[in-house]
């Protein structure tokens, strides 16, 4: 049996921002390993985008505050290393993709090279993970166009296509999708869990919950700062107090937990269709016959 490798291991972690009282993250410990979908969950205020800045070194380097504990990215500490450096291991997208946009490219194919310039690829492997990159976000037919031609949903996965040819080996997705329509947001998640089951290390901030049940492996649930759970997505949205902290569980997790429909071994609910399905069969309901 293959090792499994630690790729983000969070200690402990505790930050506050300038000039305020309270803690964003209160002790937050964690370890993730490589190649794992992680999906991340809770309320607003949670600490969900501290916890992301904090994995690429923007807290506490850019943002500065008070800070303790450690995060380290494939033996990487966040805190410490070179944000330059530290990019070479770990990328981010934001929830809005101007935020990422250099402005000083005039095509989408162009933009998306910025990065692997810097990298000093060379044309060959540019063009090769260019290409591959805006296949798999679906917007290679507008390679030629200008980014601020794009609409939001466009740009948001040049942006992701930007990270993506960079290849870090870990990429933090804050609300990738909060801007993409139904169907781009099933596209943007199917090309992440490829990523991760290449072997990428996906941690994806997400209010989307039907999307993290059916892809993530595991759920991280943040609530005021804090770890309230970390496990399958069977087991965090099968809670009982689950909306306590702010989380509505999947629309056929409430139906099951309505018809009281449960894996008779674990007691979990399902928490997809393909689940729900897979377990009335199981239980030999009439619906499954």
């Amino acid at each position: 049996m293959a090792e499994i490798k630690i790729m983000v291991t969070v200690d402990n972690l505790k930050y506050r921002y300038p000039l305020t009282e309270e803690l964003a993250l209160k002790g937050v410990s964690l370890e993730i390993a490589s190649g794992e979908f992680i999906g991340v969950i809770g309320p607003n205020m949670a600490g969900k985008s501290t916890l992301c800045q904090a994995l690429v070194g923007l807290v506490p380097q850019f943002y500065h505050g008070a800070y303790g504990g450690r995060v380290i990215i494939d033996g990487l500490d966040a805190a410490h290393i070179e944000l330059s450096k530290l990019a070479s291991k770990v990328g981010i997208v934001f929830q809005n993709p101007f935020t990422q946009v250099t402005g000083a490219k005039m095509t989408v194919y162009d933009e998306v090279a910025f990065g692997l310039e810097n990298m000093g690829l060379a044309r060959t492997e540019m063009i090769r993970r260019i290409d591959e990159a805006l296949t798999m976000l679906d917007i290679y037919e507008f390679r030629s166009h200008n980014p601020f031609d794009l609409s939001g949903g466009q740009m948001q996965r040049m942006a992701i296509a930007s990270i993506i040819a960079m290849r870090p080996q870990v990429i933090i997705f804050d609300e990738p999708t909060s801007q993409l329509d139904p169907q781009g947001s099933e596209e943007v998640f199917k090309a992440v869990r490829s990523l991760s089951r290449q072997g990428m290390t996906i941690i994806m901030v997400e209010h989307k919950i039907e999307k993290i049940a059916k892809y993530a492996d595991r759920v991280l649930l943040l609530h005021q700062g804090r770890v309230v759970d970390f496990d399958r997505p069977q087991k965090v949205f099968s809670r009982p107090d689950l909306e306590n902290y702010g989380v509505t569980a999947p629309v056929f997790t409430n139906i099951c937990k309505g018809l009281n429909i449960t894996d008779k071994t674990s007691g979990l609910y399902p928490v997809t269709l393909d689940d729900t399905y897979r377990q009335l069969r199981a239980n030999n309901s009439e619906f499954g016959k």
